[in-house]
């Protein structure tokens, strides 16, 4: 049955239909061979009802809506200015400009996509200018941007809170650690290339140019100190601290920067409606795909076949380090996350493992698959955005994906990169 389920989800993404169509045929073909029928498929639609019941997901398009509405306005290129006013002049300070403003944007929006959009696009043609290759940029680009996975607010994560039922305030904390870490080695990688290639520096922003970038990124930078302050201070919950990020980004772009007019509501709406009807699709259909290959004893009979339910944590780890990467290069990280985590749960829980410790590896593991060739969703998005071809976006990823397979395995020797800020913030 897995096997026949496999054949039916690869040819139709081979043959170019969306991902929701190949997850649902299989869900349904999946029913029928189980039940030899559709006699019981009220019990296969409650099961993806009750995947979109918990009140977590309000977060999705809340946090998806914030996003857009920042991305067409002005907060992006503030924050942007105040990053390139501290370290612009510094031998690839503008490469490490870059990582940072995708770093910081993450901690507003949580959205991949809308990092390659809102960082991308003003950046692009200044390290161009400066001396920086396309490949190497572009590469910096969808790569850096992988990091507001890990940064909270995360959509990954609160996918993966809601599947595993694990708290997402604790993965919000927990991905901080790993996403400044990543954000360092970039930067070094980044500084070695300029000194590599003579990269031309800068012009070093006067103290009264980086105080008045200071002041105009202030409002901007509210975001994080709202969500997580918010959170942590036991003010609001993930769900209420998307709301409220709804409420601010409008107030800002709308009322401070005056960067949007009214008319403009409709075309943010649509947008986002349109991106959450399909993350909505995906996670219902993948919690009935989940229910049926359960039912069916498939994950026990695919650990046991690789031999994952005899091995220890370590190796369970890196067992869905290693599962979690790969599918993500060819598959949309949602329902990467929605399929493969049932799968693996019997394990998780044999071991002993911190669900928050895996939920930080797998939101990594499918941050780095989004930005790996052959069809990392990340790559797509930047070809989309800047108008190049593929080969020329993906030739200069191999460094920066060893750069995160590194610190994926930095993570699973030394855990505490993760959960030392978790174990701060909820010690009892």
């Amino acid at each position: 049955m897995a096997t026949i389920l496999m054949v039916i989800m690869i040819g139709l993404l081979l043959l170019g239909f969306p991902m929701m169509i190949p997850l649902t045929t299989a869900a349904v073909v999946g029913f029928v061979m189980m039940f030899d029928g559709f006699g019981q498929m009220g019990t296969f639609i409650q099961q993806m009802m009750g995947g979109i019941r918990p009140a977590s997901l309000i977060a999705v398009p809340m946090f998806i809506l914030a996003a857009d509405i920042m991305t067409r306005g002005h907060s992006a290129d503030r924050l942007i200015n105040m990053v390139m006013a501290f370290i612009g002049h510094i031998k690839g300070g503008l490469a490490i400009s870059t990582a940072t403003s995708c770093t910081l944007f993450g901690a507003v929006s949580g959205s991949t996509q809308a990092t390659v959009v809102a960082v991308g696009s003003p950046l692009r043609p200044k390290m161009l200018k400066a001396g920086y290759s396309d490949s190497f940029t572009l590469a910096l680009i969808i790569n850096a941007s992988d990091i507001a996975f890990l940064i909270p607010p995360s959509i990954g994560m609160i996918i993966y809170g809601v599947i595993s039922e694990t708290s997402i305030a604790e993965l919000f904390i927990a991905g901080v650690g790993p996403g400044i870490m990543i954000l360092f080695m970039f930067s070094i990688y980044c500084l070695i290339y300029a000194y590599k290639n003579d990269v031309p520096t800068e012009d070093k922003a006067t103290w009264k140019q980086r105080a008045v970038s200071v002041r105009d990124a202030s409002w901007p930078l509210m975001f994080p100190v709202i969500i997580v302050g918010g959170i942590y201070g036991g003010i609001f919950s993930p769900t209420e601290a998307a709301a409220v990020c709804v409420l601010y980004a409008f107030f800002l772009e709308f009322v401070v920067f005056r960067s949007l007019k009214l008319h403009e509501i409709y075309k943010i709406a649509k947008s986002t409606g349109l991106i959450t009807a399909v993350v909505f699709i995906l996670v219902a259909v993948g919690n009935g795909f989940s229910w049926i290959i359960s039912f069916a004893q498939i994950p026990q009979a695919i650990l046991e076949t690789v031999g994952v339910n005899e091995a220890g944590p370590v190796g369970v780890l890196i067992a869905i380090c290693v599962a979690f990467f790969i599918a993500c290069m060819f598959v949309d990280p949602i329902v990467v996350i929605l399929v493969l985590t049932p799968i693996f749960a019997p394990a998780i829980q044999s071991t002993g493992l911190d669900p928050v410790l895996v939920g930080v590896l797998i939101t990594l593991q499918v941050a780095i698959g989004s930005a790996t060739p052959p069809f990392g969703c990340d790559i797509f998005t930047a070809i989309a955005i800047f108008k190049r071809p593929y080969l020329e976006v993906i030739r200069g990823t191999p460094p920066f994906i060893i750069i995160l397979i590194a610190a994926a395995g930095l993570i699973i020797a030394f855990p505490q990169i993760a959960l030392f800020l978790r174990d701060l913030a909820f010690a009892e």
